[in-house]
């Protein structure tokens, strides 16, 4: 495995750090107080194809590698995590399009989904079937050439703005229910769009709930073939767990880059807190989790780009480990900061605050542990 970056993501890795240090670090923090969608950041994600690293590259997209996709992200979120949910959420939206669509589909979709033009939005998450997908309520009922679909989502990553959605549902067959996923626009009739949620973290990224009242959806806007929703769901979340491993990696970094700068100046006993050497060994415990989350990420991604036959295992690993060490990272930081770091004037808080979801959303990590012991012991 050669993770040498290529002279292209070396570019494009420094493109979005000047891109995010100039324009969006000073938006960070007022992103989180006015819990407010950052469409000002879309917009320069778009003036700058930032959008195209998670399409592949015969439909507008940059080079088609997974790992470019999570450099970027990593990038991003070291300034903002609510950003970094931009490009994840482009990426898990458009994802069962890419993974299983046909070529119709992807040619209406994805071309847009990689200038920016439409948001989508992956709409899996219910009420009584969050971890345990396959107790969804949502059904699907034939008529004719179309079908009807009747249920609710909740927890939808950009639900309330999403131009497409790719809504997983039960369709009854010979009295069997297989999951399927539909594609529908965000005009579609039907479609209500519910609550937005009040969060922790991440609160710029809207989260919000959905219902589907007799939505009327075209049969082939059916994604792949009746029955096989539960195998797209399971393959976009592969992916994506590696997409949250570097959101959680860039979050963390960020985290450690204010700690080391704080450390630096603050001083106590007559010397900045970087003399001391219960600091140091803080900054350096952070560190090392960091690199290592990185390598991690680096080799489910690589795995995930040529299609090896271990890409589950180092998914759920690479997820697992970084968003928990995202979490004692920001924890630190918030200790090193001492008791600014609990005040909102500094960005450690909120990061402490992005954090935590992060162990939660796209399979929480007790899942992600199921998913290791399984294929440890099969």
């Amino acid at each position: 495995m050669d993770f040498r970056l290529s002279e292209e993501q070396d570019d494009l890795k420094k493109t979005i750090r000047k891109l995010m240090v100039e324009k969006v670090a000073p938006r960070a923090a007022e992103i989180d107080e006015k819990e407010e969608f950052p469409q000002d950041v879309r917009e320069l994600f778009t003036a700058n194809d930032v959008f195209s690293v998670v399409v592949p590259e015969e439909y507008g997209g940059f080079d088609g590698k997974l790992l470019t996709q999570c450099l970027a992200i990593e990038e991003v979120a070291r300034v903002c995590a609510n950003s970094s949910m931009l490009l994840g959420n482009q990426s898990l939206g458009s994802s069962p399009i890419a993974l299983w669509g046909s070529e119709e589909q992807k040619r209406k979709y994805l071309p847009r989904i990689a200038t920016g033009e439409i948001l989508p939005s992956f709409a899996l998450t219910e009420p009584g079937a969050g971890s345990d997908v396959a107790a969804m309520e949502t059904r699907a009922v034939r008529d004719g050439d179309h079908y009807i679909i009747n249920g609710s989502k909740i927890f939808i990553t950009e639900g309330n703005l999403a131009g497409v959605l790719c809504v997983f549902a039960k369709v009854a067959v010979d009295g069997r229910d297989r999951v399927t996923c539909f594609l529908a626009g965000g005009d579609t009739p039907g479609l209500v769009r519910g609550k937005v949620e009040h969060k922790m973290g991440l609160r710029g990224s809207p989260t919000a709930a959905l219902s589907f009242i007799d939505m009327r959806v075209p049969q082939e806007n059916i994604i792949g073939e009746i029955g096989d929703g539960f195998k797209i769901a399971l393959d976009c979340l592969d992916k994506g767990r590696i997409s949250v491993a570097a959101q959680a990696i860039g979050l963390a970094q960020g985290a450690l880059d204010a700690s080391v700068e704080y450390a630096k100046t603050r001083v106590q006993f007559g010397a900045p807190i970087a003399k001391q050497q219960a600091i140091q060994f803080m900054l350096a415990d952070m560190e090392a989790q960091i690199q290592a989350a990185r390598q991690l990420m680096y080799a489910a991604a690589w795995r995930y780009d040529h299609h090896t036959g271990d890409l589950v295992r180092f998914s759920a690993a690479a997820k697992l480990y970084a968003t928990d060490m995202v979490m004692r990272v920001t924890t630190d930081a918030v200790q090193i900061f001492g008791g600014y770091g609990y005040c909102r004037e500094y960005p450690v808080e909120r990061m402490m605050r992005d954090a935590k979801i992060f162990a939660i959303f796209e399979g929480t990590n007790q899942i992600q542990r199921m998913v290791l012991a399984r294929t440890l012991l099969a």
